[in-house]
């Protein structure tokens, strides 16, 4: 079993900066990659950013490119998530989540953290 849990959201004026982190523990060996997703209220979450469990790859969503970056510490306990330039609509509940298949199976979901861009 896999469990992740995120931290490091919190209130942010328009063009500043935010680094949340994922904690990942148990059986990590199984991950493929992980993933941010987010959530605005009364809208569907989406997909942010993924990076393999390797590091060889990541991902990125149109909206967040050149802003947002993913990486992983080097004990592999940790993914983190350096937002900057952020923008109102940024704002969102943000999720960390482990897949195990590809990027068609993010079946371990943390419990989400708040970040709010606002002036």
């Amino acid at each position: 079993q896999v469990q992740v849990v995120e931290s490091g959201g919190g209130l942010v004026q328009p063009g500043g900066s935010l680094r949340l982190a994922c904690e990942v523990s148990g059986r990590t060996y199984a991950i493929y990659a992980v993933g941010w997703f987010r959530q605005a209220p009364g809208k569907e979450r989406d997909f942010v950013t993924a990076i393999t469990w390797s590091g060889s790859s990541s991902w990125y969503a149109d909206s967040v490119k050149g802003r947002f970056t993913i990486s992983r510490n080097a004990a592999r306990t940790t993914v983190y998530l350096q937002m900057n330039n952020l923008k109102p609509e940024d704002t969102a509940n943000y999720y960390c989540a482990a897949s195990y298949d590809g990027l068609d199976d993010f079946g371990s979901w943390g419990q989400g953290t708040q970040v709010t861009v606002s002036s």
